[in-house]
């Protein structure tokens, strides 16, 4: 009996130590044979997304880039633009033309070269929506083989399908970065009054149609839905009745944020904020580079934002745009091609027509935004 409580008092402090290191453990994260993950929970993820306007190709433009033997060459096209580009996590545009094969064709039913396609991966869009008013200018053949060569050439892309079995099976399109998964949408007003043939899809703005297609995304539980639709007037600065009505009732479906374009110039951008956060709306950033004299039409906006995942809620942290403009052989005295501009790129060795071009571009649109848009501030886009 005398040497029975010492021996229990002895298990009693071997357990307290043993506890006391338990509890070490699960405070510091660390355990026995090296390091725990931290939970999940604590982590903090981030993605950047950067999103261009309409990538067109006129005839101008494809004539700009011919060379002997027909091959073509569009180096320089979006040189000044792409480490902005690249800079971004994912970067998205619209690629309205097809890549029907030749024949090439400029306005009105479009059909580019294959070396176009290149380029725009090139300089770093890694994502392209085909589903536009264009979509179906070169026919059933032209959405067939835009679709075969995105794919030989490894770029994502959504909008257009060569059946439903491939729509359902593809579309709604989920891309992840950083554990963060985001949703794209992407929608029509139309075809300009070309019929989509059988089989293929290209999906237009029906709101049943969009309902099922935001419930089905849903279900893929993603962290972020973005509609990117194809609406509005062309050439008008300001989103007309039917854009507001439809961004309005995408962000009461469930949509997060919505990137639009068509219009061909910019048109404002705002961020809304409610109970769930904050919200991206941009009507129309505009044209990447087209070949488009009416105003307004020769620059653009790109829009950046940062989504911010932490605790299992994903934020909208930070946004801004850029600008841009658009120089041609016509401006340049025929010396170059067209190439991309940021706003902030020396005016030094522009001919007259081109610093012309470049101010009442950039002044009708800072002054546009300064008017409309709402939550959201110019950043600058340094050249290399």
């Amino acid at each position: 009996m005398m040497h029975t409580r010492p021996n229990v008092m002895g298990r009693i402090r071997m357990m307290g130590l043993l506890l006391v290191a338990m509890t070490t453990c699960c405070c510091t994260g660390k355990a026995q044979g090296g390091e725990a993950p931290i939970e999940e929970e604590q982590k903090e993820h981030t993605v950047t997304l950067l999103f261009g306007g309409d990538l067109m190709q006129h005839e101008g433009q494809f004539k700009s880039a011919a060379r002997p033997g027909g091959t073509y060459d569009y180096s320089g096209v979006f040189d000044l633009m792409a480490p902005e580009i690249k800079k971004a996590d994912i970067a998205i545009a619209n690629f309205e033309v097809t890549l029907g094969g030749p024949p090439y064709k400029g306005y009105p039913q479009f059909c580019a070269p294959d070396a176009y396609l290149q380029a725009c991966i090139d300089c770093g869009f890694d994502v392209l929506t085909t589903c536009n008013n264009h979509s179906v200018d070169t026919y059933g053949r032209g959405i067939d083989r835009t679709i075969t060569m995105m794919d030989s050439l490894g770029v994502k892309h959504l909008g257009t399908y060569r059946n439903q079995e491939e729509r359902d099976r593809l579309y709604p399109f989920i891309i992840e970065h950083d554990n963060i998964r985001i949703c794209l949408l992407n929608y029509t007003y139309g075809t300009n009054g070309i019929p989509i043939p059988k089989p293929y899809i290209v999906n237009l703005i029906d709101t049943t149609i969009i309902a099922e297609d935001i419930r089905r995304a849903k279900a893929m539980a993603p962290d972020v839905i973005i509609c990117i639709p194809h609406w509005g007037d062309e050439y008008k600065l300001l989103p007309n009745a039917t854009q507001r009505t439809l961004a309005d009732w995408l962000f009461q479906q469930g949509v997060d944020h919505i990137i639009g374009g068509h219009p061909h110039v910019v048109e404002p951008i705002e961020v809304r904020e409610d109970s769930i956060g904050k919200h991206l709306l941009a009507y129309s950033l505009g044209n990447i580079v087209s070949n488009q004299s009416r105003p307004n039409t020769y620059g653009g906006t790109m829009v950046r934002m940062t989504l911010t995942k932490k605790g299992g809620k994903t934020t909208l942290t930070d946004c801004g745009y850029n600008l841009y403009w658009v120089s041609r052989p016509a401006d340049s005295g025929g010396k170059k091609g067209y190439v991309v501009y940021p706003a902030s790129h020396p005016t030094d060795g522009l001919t007259t027509a081109e610093k012309t071009k470049r101010e009442t571009f950039l002044k009708t649109t800072r002054d546009l935004f300064a008017k409309h848009n709402k939550g959201i501030a110019e950043y600058e886009v340094k050249a290399p």
